[in-house]
């Protein structure tokens, strides 16, 4: 009878210390943990790790195709040369190296010696490879680190040249400047809990994927005609870039399946961007919404890793409540420890702010006011009724306008490269065979690639190359001049060397062609071609090497030397 009586007083003890509202047993020290927790909404712990790792992957692509590309693109023997464009800055700017030079085209090869500029770009993408690894596996991150990232890729973006002119370079650029303020200064832990994500850098993130799909949207709307007209989805999977494989089978879609594309395009880029300023709910919709509509263009298409990339600013529209399902649950886990950081937070016993949490707002109230300076023009744009897509106006490209297919072609054309071994390029009985690009259309009968969120550069300019001359495109002389000396950095770009293991060609020349998807059930297709295509006449005569040497000596170029 006492040791009952003992046992009812421990249990009124007990339920006296409870928090009013919570059951009995349940105190301050028997919160529920591990798989029964329920993160709160509102918090943004679990949504920094997903992000930084989201964008560290985006880094690593980039990275991993600049270190397979850029000594054929921009190194010591490359189709430009980036120490002819840097030279050439260097000359504009009339002197040594000086701040005009360097705001012109900040980039640290500027301090690094000239003379093996091959290593020095293998230089810079390992060393983004190897931080973007890291984050990437870890989810570990500090502004050292981050910042670390967006200058190795800044230096190279900005003496690209053409191969670096898209618009995700710089979208890349405005997202990791971001992904910088979103880490602690030093600490490399998953939950550093001294340094909660800002409020300021995740509305930043934000106002960046609010920018990039309006603008898209505006610029289709004030663009071609046949956005208007809801037919744009006719074409474009056949005349996009790169088409893949699933493009072959869109582009046969029923017509009304490609106005709804059309409608839900210009519903997704001209209305969900504003679900974001409508609360927690619509906000989680948007960035929803327009994940899947990122997803369902990486299927369609190869656009490079720019889909991929998009999808990062949207991360930020879910707190931890909408991402928890991420993670695994489990006591000391990291959704058990952000549980604890909150009920801390509900229970006032955070520590005070110290020194360095009071000078880190600053920095991020700051980062706000500069984000804000930088967009006006970016607004004006926007309003402009000559919107321009895809532009930075500043060197750094910290805030940036943004906008995709605000024209669509309506017919496919291609630049086939030929070599020929005959004496005489012009005779009847010349034998003429194709290079073979890695993705681009050639061989009708080559299924279309999938490699998104790989970007083979060559591949792309060159449907560029296809809408104007070749004197538009002078570096696809170049590239002809090095197929006539077999030069094999030049055709590590291509997938095919008609040439390979034989003397190179005595001239080559470029065709222009008209490529169409084959239609499933029809002739070509039962003979096993995806496309079907139609000589429309030149597009460079033939050319030798000795052709070139003027050519090339008056750009700088090095002569290609023949095997």
């Amino acid at each position: 009878m006492a040791a009952a009586e003992e046992s009812l007083r421990r249990r009124k003890a007990e339920n006296a210390g409870a928090e009013p509202g919570s059951p009995p047993g349940r105190g301050p020290g028997h919160e529920p943990t591990g798989c029964n927790a329920r993160l709160r909404a509102g918090t943004f712990w679990l949504t920094r790790i997903v992000l930084l790792r989201a964008l560290a992957f985006v880094y690593f692509v980039a990275f991993l195709v600049a270190f397979h590309q850029n000594k054929q693109l921009i190194g010591d023997r490359g189709l430009l040369p980036c120490r002819t464009y840097l030279k050439s800055v260097q000359q504009y700017f009339r002197g040594p190296v000086g701040w005009d030079a360097v705001s012109y085209a900040p980039t640290l090869l500027w301090l690094l010696d000239w003379s093996h500029m091959d290593s020095n770009l293998d230089a810079l993408a390992l060393l983004g490879l190897g931080v973007s690894s890291f984050v990437l596996l870890t989810g570990c991150a500090n502004m050292a680190l981050m910042a670390t990232l967006w200058v190795l890729y800044m230096s190279l973006v900005n003496v690209g040249q053409i191969w670096y002119s898209f618009g995700w370079e710089s979208q890349l650029l405005e997202t990791g400047f971001l992904g910088i303020f979103l880490c602690p200064l030093w600490s490399l832990s998953r939950l550093p809990t001294g340094t909660p994500p800002s409020q300021i850098v995740l509305w930043g993130f934000r106002w960046l994927i609010f920018r990039i799909m309006l603008g898209a949207g505006l610029i289709k709307i004030r663009g071609d005609q046949c956005w208007r007209d809801l037919t744009c989805m006719d074409f474009h999977y056949e005349t996009q870039p790169v088409p893949n494989p699933v493009a072959y089978f869109l582009h046969q879609s029923p017509w009304w399946v490609h106005r709804f594309e059309t409608l839900s395009n210009h519903f997704l880029e001209l209305v969900v961007p504003f679900f974001l300023f409508l609360g927690r709910r619509m906000c989680t919709l948007h960035g929803a919404l327009q994940i899947l509509f990122q997803a369902v263009l990486i299927i369609s298409g190869n656009l490079s890793f720019l889909n991929w990339l998009t999808m990062v600013p949207s991360v930020a529209c879910f707190d931890d409540a909408t991402l928890a399902f991420l993670f695994p649950s489990g006591p000391g886990g990291l959704k058990d420890r952000v549980l604890k950081l909150q009920e801390e937070a509900a229970r006032g016993l955070r520590p005070p702010p110290r020194y360095g949490c009071m000078v880190r707002r600053a920095v991020h109230v700051a980062l706000g006011v500069l984000v804000a300076w930088l967009s006006v023009p970016v607004v004006v744009n926007l309003l402009s009724p000559t919107q321009v897509m895809n532009t930075s106006f500043n060197p750094l490209r910290i805030v940036n306008t943004y906008g995709a297919f605000g024209s669509i072609t309506k017919e496919r054309t291609e630049v086939i490269l030929q070599g020929t071994a005959s004496l005489n390029a012009s005779t009847p009985d010349a034998v003429w065979e194709d290079y073979e690009f890695k993705c681009k259309p050639g061989d009708p009968g080559r299924r279309p690639c999938l490699i998104s969120p790989y970007h083979y550069r060559l591949d792309w300019l060159m449907w560029f190359a296809a809408f104007q001359t070749y004197e538009h495109h002078e570096w696809i002389l170049h590239l002809a001049g090095k197929l006539l000396a077999n030069d094999a950095t030049a055709l590590s770009l291509l997938a095919l060397n008609p040439f390979e293991n034989r003397a190179p060609p005595r001239w080559v020349r470029g065709e222009h062609y008209r490529y169409k998807f084959s239609r499933p059930g029809g002739r070509h297709a039962a003979a096993g071609k995806w496309w079907v295509r139609r000589r429309l006449g030149p597009y460079f005569p033939p050319v030798s090497l000795p052709d070139l040497k003027d050519y090339f000596q008056s750009r700088e170029w090095p002569y290609p030397e023949l095997p």
